[in-house]
């Protein structure tokens, strides 16, 4: 994994959602991302049959991204010096790459 000095992945939970992981890697591998903590996982009704990224809303420092699949979410906070719009271009190059 080639990050940049000041990119981490903190690992407080001890679940995940299935496939995100990997998604978060990558996620550090790009320009302007520094740490990435995934948050609470939560069940909800909707079904999503394909892992989903969003940004969802601005947080210090950064933003809060959703991540679904099946019928659990879960948060994930990234601190960036990315806006909004670039942030979503990085998910989609990394998406794009899985």
């Amino acid at each position: 994994m080639t990050q940049t000095s000041d990119s981490r992945l903190v690992w407080n939970h001890s679940t995940h959602l299935p496939g995100l992981i990997p998604i978060l890697e990558k996620l550090l591998e790009q320009p302007g991302i520094g740490t990435v903590t995934p948050g609470v996982i939560a069940n909800v009704r909707a079904h999503s049959p394909e892992m989903r990224v969003k940004v969802s809303v601005p947080i210090r420092g950064g933003f809060k991204l959703i991540a679904r699949r099946g019928k659990t979410v879960q948060e994930v906070f990234v601190l960036t010096k990315l806006s909004k719009a670039g942030l979503e271009t990085a998910l989609v190059r990394v998406m794009e790459a899985l």
